[in-house]
């Protein structure tokens, strides 16, 4: 169902995502590359607010846009390169996930740019069905498609313009680029793949994704 006004279970979404931005702003790593990763943030949850009042969103799309911000957030206070997944995981459950994967880098970074795709495919869906009502669904989808590579593109450009105005040891803490050449090349081809995924399931459930 498409809402229009912010509702009990939006303000429970939007205080959750508050209270993980005041947690994460405790003592983060590096605290003005924190800065220029939450700068993102609150542009996200401005246009955020914007769209649902402006076009309208369903809860489900609302939710996985503040899931995507949650998991942003988490990575912005470890500046991405540093989150601790694996020692948390080697915690909780008693294995190495980056051993059993063959992982030489963190990889949460990737996380990130996979889950911008799965995650926020729903809120350019709906941005692009109501720009441009009269396409058909499988227009749509690869309209976000092309969305969602430009935008990563973009990201990858913008990233890069900051970095170069930093030291080299903040570009690296700042970027995350963990001495991959093809860094840049993963992060976009792991959006494109997020956003087929999420893709194929609008057109294959079109009355369940659509309404």
């Amino acid at each position: 169902m498409i809402e229009y006004q912010l509702t009990f279970k939006h303000w429970i979404c939007l205080a959750l995502i508050t209270v993980a931005i005041i947690i994460a702003s405790i003592q983060p790593l590096e605290f003005e590359s924190y800065l220029l990763h939450q700068a993102g943030t609150v542009f996200m949850l401005i246009t955020l607010i914007i769209t649902l009042k402006k076009i309208g969103l369903d809860f489900i799309t609302f939710a996985l846009y503040l899931s995507f911000l949650l998991i942003h957030v988490l990575a912005a206070h470890y500046l991405y390169s540093y989150v601790p997944y694996n020692e948390w995981i080697q915690q909780l459950f008693n294995f190495d996930l980056n051993q059993l994967m063959g992982w030489t880098r963190n990889m949460y970074d990737r996380l990130v740019h996979l889950v911008y795709g799965l995650f926020l495919y729903p809120f350019f869906y709906r941005l692009f069905q109501i720009w441009i009502p009269k396409l058909k669904p499988y227009v749509l989808f690869l309209l976000v498609i092309q969305f969602v590579m430009a935008t990563s593109l973009i990201y990858e450009w913008v990233e890069w313009l900051i970095a170069i105005q930093l030291s080299p040891e903040d570009a690296e803490n700042y970027n995350g680029q963990q001495g991959d050449i093809w860094d840049a090349h993963m992060d976009m081809l792991l959006a494109t793949a997020g956003t087929l995924i999420t893709g194929f399931i609008y057109l294959i459930q079109p009355a369940k994704t659509q309404d």
